[in-house]
């Protein structure tokens, strides 16, 4: 390791522990890049390094002119969007973790949203599953597929859950619209998840909270199981559309 690296390592560490231990709040500003520097016995450019790697990750933001600096950010999701969606790339989680995860999530979000609903949130939703229902485009429908459960999410005051919610789903997106877009058989999938968004919506609006997480619980299952979003549930999506094709009869032999 470099002692370049481990100069950059040293600013990250101190943000982060003075974020963890309460000495940096959001909304607070850091010291100047040269006071930092001092005090930590690093190179300005260790710094900006750091700095740059947090405003990147959605911890910091950085701004110039007269009120500008760099403060702690209040972008909470923004920045569970960014490492989640670079960690699930890059972990490759098995889609059964990250079916287990979101059932747990959006069970608890759906349920907080059933007590909190409006009737103006109902008809965002209803405009939102109206959208999806004319589209035949599989990158509009995932987008608002998206949309639909992020909307879903905010609607209950459980911060966390929401934020972790949304952050799951949407570093999700791309591999969710690859994986329909490999599908044989698209548009089976897309109305039998419009059928699932609409069993949801109507225990949304009843405002019944366990038969709305028990749709939501079955959707998200459903859906995984199909999408051939890793090679497994590839080959079983394969295997399945071969039985499915019946073979007609023999020729005799011989004509």
């Amino acid at each position: 390791m470099t002692a370049g690296s481990r100069a950059y390592e040293v600013v990250l560490s101190h943000v982060e522990e003075a974020i963890l231990d309460g000495s940096l709040v959001i909304g607070q500003q850091l010291p100047p890049e040269r006071d930092l520097a001092l005090q930590l016995g690093v190179s300005r450019a260790a710094v900006r390094e750091a700095i740059h790697a947090l405003v990147a990750q959605g911890v910091l933001t950085a701004s110039v002119g007269p009120r500008g600096g760099t403060r702690v950010a209040a972008l909470r999701t923004e920045a569970l969007k960014k490492v989640l969606r670079l960690q699930v790339a890059l972990a490759d989680f098995p889609v059964e973790d990250v079916t287990e995860v979101r059932i747990a999530l959006e069970r608890t979000t759906i349920m907080a949203a059933c007590h909190d609903i409006t009737d103006e949130d109902l008809t965002e939703l209803r405009g939102i599953l109206d959208q999806m229902a004319t589209t035949e485009d599989p990158d509009v429908f995932n987008d608002l597929d998206t949309k639909y459960h992020v909307a879903i999410a905010n609607t209950g005051h459980n911060t966390l859950a929401t934020d972790m919610t949304i952050a799951i789903r949407e570093s999700l997106r791309r591999p969710i619209v690859t994986a329909e877009k490999r599908m044989d058989d698209w548009p089976s999938f897309r109305h039998s998840a419009m059928t699932a968004h609409e069993a949801v919506y109507a225990a949304l609006a009843a405002r019944d909270p366990e038969q709305a997480a028990a749709e939501m619980e079955a959707h998200i299952r459903a859906a995984y199981a199909i999408l051939p979003i890793d090679e497994a549930t590839a080959r079983a999506a394969a295997a399945r559309a071969a039985q499915s094709v019946v073979p007609g009869p023999a020729d005799p032999v011989g004509r």
